[in-house]
């Protein structure tokens, strides 16, 4: 990194704290204890911390907001939050991209362990959890990850499903039953879930069932740009082809509750199919079949308060059916993960924990089309996390060691190519508070991440993302140094967030069109697809992701509420622009909201995104449009009735990071509406 740009990065944060500084202190109005609630989160601190006294970038949906939200995958739902983009790649199969980071980059967990599944490896690949599945979702943005090792350096997502209880149920039961339909796609969504306590035990069943038709556009499927560059005509089709989806999941868990921790054991089945978009006729069945264990123990005295494991194992299995309806490529991802947290008792503001994490995975592909061969994967990793909270000031940091084997004999023949990495993250942080409701925080970490499976030994036709990828044996362990500012303001009618950062990686592990062609014979045919390369070279992030709101009018239990969130990211490597970095997004909202009734308006805007690799073709920016409600007729709150336009003006729209963002645009104008009833 240069002088310049260092002290460019050191301005951006500089500037982003006197920024947020600036507004937060001009807010005086005394804060009302009564009714501000802590919402604490486990993400990243496996002794729990508040949102707001922490120095973690992260974003939370509660099972308040997941009760009303979109019938979406996964990338999808989480696409309009701060710093967070969609791959795009279809309704079935999109996943996070987080500060531009996408893939092995980010982790994507349930209950703290990894998915076991094969999301990471291509782009149509589906995550193994819906959101539908879940009670609550948190994100972790960026690299302070250590209690889940360098293959979150880009951030974490931890889906929490409540399927092995931790506490009765208020009054012997309590559940929910959602459904919901919406107009752009004919999509149908069905689940429930419920918790019934019996005694000390309490036994958990959920389901859920969604169905979708191709969905509607509101232009042709190739984007201007494209028919520009190739010369090809646009057709309107109405629909985008082949983006159907299907799930069914099913999942039944229990646990013995005593007064001193808990303990029990979860099943899970998930059947999944989804058509891929870049092949016409082609679609996937999914099937995983998942066990969970999971356990605490609370100690009466000593220097640790409790010590907390899960464990989970899956069989998930992938397939690709042609158009003739005969299986091609298969995909197996089988394996097991497991952690353990021995939490340290809270003394003078100290905080802390200790813990270990192991993982065994086998990922098969079989078929013409296997462009990774079978690998096996270990890990081991251990790990502490330490907090100082003196009030007014505090410290935080990390230490963290992980050993990932992986060995593979290549597509190409050969003997078998195996690679161990041994690999240390550490990340330090200093906080103070001050004046109420204010919170300043500045954090150094240093994470290294070794590479993936398709990163080392991809060397083949990728029909889904329609290139030939090529991978690179003899990649190194990618490192990254990361400074970050916090800001965080909650006092009166005004609530604020800001995360600036610069990040620098060595020896980052870009994924790039180089320019060449292979040709692909199918059926005679010969088609030729784009060599693309994963290469090693340094890189520098740069962004920020901000969040205000401020209640502009009160009356009891109705507020008038203005909102707003923007997030930008600039990514330069020595080869010159990364691949797929999302452009900067602007969102406003007003919001009305009372006991019976709420209401929202909001408006997104995406800028353009010209700065791209090379043969990277730019994307155009675009404005949605979005009105929800939701009403609860009854005084108990028991049943809420909803709905939401989304895409009002049919706004042509397309997620940059997405691979298929030239012939797939996002959804039209759509009509949402539902019904939860909680009990």
């Amino acid at each position: 990194m240069t002088v310049t740009r260092s002290f460019r990065s050191a301005l951006l944060v500089a500037a982003g704290w006197g920024a947020m500084g600036s507004l937060a202190l001009a807010q005086t109005a005394p804060q009302d204890q009564a009714t501000t609630v802590e919402e604490i989160i486990v993400t990243g601190v496996p002794f729990g911390i508040s949102r707001n006294a922490t120095t973690i970038a992260t974003s939370v949906l509660d099972e308040e907001i997941l009760a009303t939200a979109p019938a979406a995958s996964l990338g999808d739902l989480l696409s309009t939050l701060p710093g967070l983009r969609s791959s795009g790649f279809a309704p079935g199969s999109s996943r996070p991209v987080i500060r531009g980071l996408s893939g092995p980059r980010v982790q994507v967990l349930t209950n703290g362990v990894g998915l076991i599944d094969a999301s990471s490896v291509s782009p149509d690949h589906q995550v193994a959890a819906d959101p539908g599945e879940s009670n609550r979702i948190e994100v972790v943005r960026g690299p302070a990850t250590l209690a889940y090792g360098g293959s979150a350096i880009g951030g974490v997502v931890n889906i929490l499903d409540g399927r092995i209880p931790e506490q009765l149920p208020e009054g012997g039961l309590e559940g929910r039953v959602t459904a919901q339909g919406s107009t752009v796609d004919n999509g149908r969504s069905f689940g429930g879930r419920a918790t019934l306590g019996l005694g000390r035990f309490a036994l958990h069943l959920d389901a859920l069932k969604k169905d979708a038709d191709d969905y509607e556009i509101p232009s042709s499927p190739i984007s201007q740009r494209l028919a520009d560059a190739e010369g090809i005509d646009r057709e309107e089709t109405g629909v985008l082809p082949n983006s159907f989806s299907e799930l069914e999941a099913f999942g039944i868990g229990g646990s013995y509750i005593g007064d001193q921790g808990f303990f029990g054991l979860s099943y899970k089945q998930t059947d999944s199919t989804y058509g891929i978009v870049a092949e016409e006729t082609v679609f996937i069945d999914l099937q995983q079949e998942r066990f969970d264990a999971r356990g605490e123990y609370r100690f009466d005295s000593g220097p640790f308060r409790a010590v907390r494991a899960t464990y989970g194992q899956a069989d998930y299995t992938h397939t690709e059916f042609e158009d003739v309806g005969e299986p091609g490529t298969v995909f197996n991802s089988d394996g097991w993960e497991a952690r353990a947290d021995l939490i340290q008792r809270p003394v003078g503001g100290w905080n802390g924990a200790f813990g270990v994490q192991a993982l065994s995975r086998n990922f098969e592909a079989i078929g013409d089309e296997a462009f990774v061969p079978t690998t096996d994967i270990e890990e081991a990793g251990l790990y502490t996390v330490q907090r100082l909270d003196r009030d007014g000031y505090g410290f935080e940091g990390g230490l963290r060691y992980d050993r990932r084997t992986l060995s593979a004999t290549p597509l190409s023949g050969g003997a078998e190519v195996e690679r161990e990495f041994d690999n240390w993250s550490a990340s330090g942080a200093v906080f103070v508070r001050p004046q109420p409701g204010l919170f300043l925080g500045l954090s150094l970490s240093r994470t290294e991440r070794a590479p993936s499976e398709v990163e080392l030994f991809a060397d083949g036709f990728h029909l889904a993302t329609a290139v030939y990828e090529l991978g690179d044996p003899t990649l190194d362990t990618e490192a990254v140094v990361t400074l970050e500012g916090t800001v965080h303001y909650d006092r009166g009618a005004f609530r604020g967030d800001l995360h600036v950062y610069a990040a620098k990686y060595d020896g980052f592990i870009d994924q790039r069109d180089t320019g060449l062609e292979e040709p692909f014979d199918e059926d005679g045919e010969i088609e030729l697809f784009p060599v693309f390369a994963y290469v090693q070279t340094d890189a520098d992030f740069r962004g920020f992701e901000a969040q205000a709101a401020y209640d502009v009018w009160t009356s009891g239990r109705r507020v008038v509420t203005l909102e707003a969130a923007a997030d930008y990211v600039d990514a330069d490597t020595d080869l010159g622009p990364a691949s797929r970095i999302p452009p900067w997004s602007l969102t406003g909202r007003v919001r009305y909201g009372s006991a019976p009734f709420d209401v929202s308006l909001e408006v997104r805007r995406v800028g353009e995104q010209d700065e791209v690799a090379e043969f990277e073709l730019p994307t155009d920016g675009y404005t949605l449009v979005n009105l929800s409600g939701a009403w609860r007729p009854f005084q108990d709150d028991r049943i809420t009735l909803f709905a939401e336009g989304r895409n009002l003006f049919d706004e042509e729209a397309r997620e940059h990071v997405s691979f298929l963002k030239d012939i797939a645009p996002m959804p039209g104008r759509n009509l949402r509406v539902g019904i939860n009833y909680r009990f």
